[in-house]
């Protein structure tokens, strides 16, 4: 097979597909589907019309793709906002893919990505965003991960943590970024929770139902991004809270603490407290030293900080920043929220205001300039 030949095929492959109605980016997934099969096949049984063939190929890939994305989106319509309590069905093809894809041949960080492009519906861009990488850094690691995929046999199915970071990522991008996957994540990790006892299972099935029950007051009437301390909490789903703290507790019984089973039981003492005001910080912070332990995260490190800021003072939590990279993304955030806790209106701005120009999302911007604008307001004044 004459690798040269087809490198000169593919962007006149994907320009068909783009002239027959594909986007760009899924002519390019598809021809890079159909690239893997040639592989495969060509150097036994080469097509006497090379390109024909890729166009054949890649244009059936392309249609099996949008027919898959078809589907699962009328399986979210399907889905109720707030997603039904107890088990779901015993087998999901969606679920068992996502199995196939997190392969024991790729790296957990690949299969996580690949999961999320082939299975989970996310385009490279939301990918990259998840993982705070260029977009094109991106194409590159589901690109490889694909190759490496091409020769071979899917009958060693990835393992439960690889899927459960697929599914963790899913819900996340679902619940604040541009595609709504929540309850899709929600609906397969039930099924996950009902045909496993693995308590990090129980753990992350915990952690959505607790995020997922607070969705309604995240943002205003006027999708404005509503900090949890002035969320509204009545707006707050009881019912998915008093689930998420039962299957959490049940895990948590196990005593075989894992990360998934840490953050949920910060969220489930963010949900307990009737008012900003009656959280419980002291434990809160217990419980980010369990995560920090077991995860030695910078992210969770940073949120721990905000965390003894609020237990113990600003000052102990601008030091609790120490060692932390500045430009870990809402570094600068924390450290004006920090700021303002202390008494320094001025510097606060500042940093609200710097924070706003690489905050991840719109209304994640505009919230920060939001708190700029105020404390300049009052500094005029």
């Amino acid at each position: 097979m004459n690798d040269s030949l087809l490198r000169e095929l593919v962007p006149s492959v994907i320009g068909v597909l783009v002239r027959r109605g594909a986007d760009f980016a899924a002519a390019e997934d598809a021809v890079q589907d159909a690239l893997v099969e040639a592989v495969r096949g060509w150097p036994d049984n080469p097509p006497r019309d090379p390109k024909g063939w890729l166009v054949t190929v890649a244009w059936r890939k392309f249609l099996d793709a949008a027919r898959a994305d078809t589907s699962r989106r009328h399986r979210e319509v399907r889905v109720e906002r707030e997603p039904l309590p107890g088990p779901s069905e015993a087998v999901d093809d969606p679920l068992q893919l996502y199995f196939l894809c997190a392969h024991p041949s790729l790296t957990p960080a690949s299969a996580v990505a690949l999961t999320l492009r082939a299975v989970g519906g996310l385009t490279t861009r939301q990918i990259a965003q998840a993982y705070l990488v260029p977009e094109a850094t991106m194409a590159q690691r589901i690109s490889r991960a694909k190759r490496t995929l091409s020769g071979v046999r899917f009958d060693q199915p990835g393992d439960v943590a690889t899927v459960l970071r697929v599914l963790y990522l899913v819900f996340n991008e679902g619940y604040s970024g541009d595609v709504d996957l929540a309850a899709e994540a929600i609906r397969l990790t039930r099924q996950l929770a009902a045909g496993t006892s693995h308590e990090e299972v129980a753990g992350l099935l915990a952690l959505m139902l607790l995020h997922h029950a607070r969705r309604p007051a995240r943002t205003g009437p006027d999708g404005r991004l509503v900090p949890l301390a002035e969320q509204d909490r009545s707006l707050w789903n009881t019912r998915l809270i008093a689930e998420g703290v039962d299957v959490l507790q049940a895990a948590l019984a196990r005593d075989r603490l894992g990360e998934f089973q840490a953050q949920a039981a910060i969220a489930a003492l963010h949900a307990d407290a009737r008012t900003a005001e009656e959280t419980d910080w002291v434990q809160i912070v217990e419980w980010y030293d369990e995560l920090v332990r077991l995860t030695d995260s910078p992210v969770a490190r940073l949120n721990r900080a905000v965390a003894v800021g609020e237990a113990d003072g600003p000052r102990a939590g601008l030091a609790a920043l120490a060692g932390l990279d500045p430009a870990l993304p809402r570094h600068t955030a924390v450290v004006a929220y920090l700021h303002e806790r202390d008494g320094d209106p001025v510097t606060a701005a500042r940093l609200y205001a710097e924070a706003a120009r690489s905050a991840p999302s719109l209304p994640e911007r505009d919230h920060l300039t939001r708190q700029a604008a105020r404390l300049n307001s009052q500094l005029r004044s």
